[in-house]
């Protein structure tokens, strides 16, 4: 019994020992989670703060180019995307937008004429379509076309000028004409000695250079100079490298100032707050636009003549499908193509970003389409930049295996666009 009560009293005494041990060890835990738990707040906390500073448009830092405009004769190469954000003073009301002609006016800079683009100086024609001179109703300053009888400005077009503001908002695709509006203005300018200042706007297919590189002799007013489809370049950017690279017409060259973005780099997601023209109407139909461009020039129907330009495509003669759309005329699509006529196809508006030119759309309707019709239009050699993608395509060859055909020439144009970057 006495053996006993001492074995029991020394292991109550061990365990009690053993339980405050424990206590300890788990309070002292219970302290290092809770200052684990207040510094993960503090690195929480200290992560509300980093924000990322919103990108600022060439055209909103007014402070860097109203001097060089100060008493000179002015003119203006814009678009309805030329706009400067003004933020309200109410946080409840959104920023709104005052167009970058009625902004200089009021700064009391002598506009004297205005070019437009393709669409027009509003924005609401047709791709294509001629546009002609006109006078703006808001301002009363002439509007001279470049996108009608004449695509580059002439001698008489220029008279009287001191100086050229550039300033529309492009989407990074070769086939979109107003990179071509915009070298024509730096050539005119440049046999006319007048300076061009551009103002550079993000793009929003800068995250990735892609598709097949112009051939010099199938150059149009659609694609003038050797680049890939998909160049990850801003304007400004690319208005240096037309200049640096003397494509110019006998190897001219501009004076040329390009005032940055602030807070840019390619890789940054930009939404474009006003569709650059009537059928890309939003982020999906710009980043699909690349791929689904060539139908431009196809007998198929990419999305014209509904409000998913550019993020479908179908004939009335396809295979039959769940999927059918019929377009009908509408805001920037006068014609469509199969007006009327119900189409299947394919909905692509819920695919997700792309980071390459995807021709498997087209491979696809290339082998969806009976051989009574005829697929190919005239222009898709200019929309192409070459003859050899319709080859490919009519040969059979699979959309990665085309892709890969250009890859070489990609890699030796992101050696020159190197040069020219002014941006990460």
């Amino acid at each position: 019994m006495k053996y006993l009560i001492q074995f029991k009293s020394k292991y109550y005494n061990s365990v009690s020992k053993l339980l405050v041990f424990v206590f300890i060890i788990g309070f002292t835990s219970c302290k290092e989670n809770k200052k684990n738990t207040i510094s993960n707040t503090q690195i929480a906390s200290n992560e509300k703060k980093i924000t990322i500073s919103p990108i600022i448009t060439a055209a909103n830092q007014t402070g860097k180019y109203l001097p060089l405009l100060k008493d000179k004769k002015v003119a203006i190469v814009a678009n309805q995307t030329s706009v400067i954000e003004v933020k309200s003073q109410k946080s409840k009301v959104k920023s709104h937008y005052v167009h970058l002609v009625d902004t200089l006016l009021s700064h009391k800079i002598n506009i004297v004429k205005v070019f437009a683009p393709e669409h027009g100086f509003r924005g609401k024609a047709d791709a294509g379509e001629h546009i002609k001179d006109d006078v703006d109703v808001k301002t009363g300053l002439p509007i001279l076309s470049l996108h009608g009888k004449t695509r580059k400005a002439t001698p008489d077009m220029l008279k009287g000028i001191d100086i050229i503001v550039f300033d529309i908002q492009d989407v990074g695709v070769r086939f979109y004409t107003y990179i071509s509006t915009m070298s024509n203005i730096m050539e005119a300018a440049a046999e006319n000695n007048i300076p061009v200042i551009v103002l550079d706007r993000p793009n929003p297919n800068a995250h990735f250079v892609d598709g097949p590189t112009l051939e010099i002799e199938h150059k149009s007013f659609v694609g003038l100079h050797p680049i890939p489809l998909v160049y990850g370049m801003t304007m400004g950017e690319y208005a240096k490298m037309v200049n640096g690279e003397k494509w110019l017409k006998n190897g001219i060259q501009c004076d040329l100032t390009v005032i940055e973005l602030k807070n840019y780099s390619h890789d940054l997601a930009y939404h474009l707050p006003i569709r650059p023209s009537p059928n890309l109407p939003n982020d999906k139909s710009i980043n699909l636009y690349p791929g689904l461009g060539f139908f431009e020039g196809t007998i198929i129907n990419a999305g014209r003549g509904t409000e998913f330009q550019f993020q479908r495509y179908g004939a009335p003669f396809f295979p039959k499908a769940d999927f059918n759309y019929t377009p009908q005329p509408n805001f920037g699509s006068k014609n469509p193509k199969f007006k009327g006529e119900l189409c299947y196809g394919v909905d692509l508006s819920k695919t997700p970003k792309l980071s390459k030119v995807d021709v498997s759309a087209i491979v696809d309707a290339y082998h969806k389409t009976p051989k009574d019709k005829k697929f190919f239009g005239k222009s898709f050699t200019i929309h192409a930049g070459n003859l050899k993608l319709q080859q490919q395509i009519e040969s059979g060859m699979t959309a990665k295996e085309i892709r890969a055909t250009w890859q070489k020439d990609v890699e030796k144009f992101k050696k020159v666009r190197m040069k020219y970057l002014m941006y990460k």
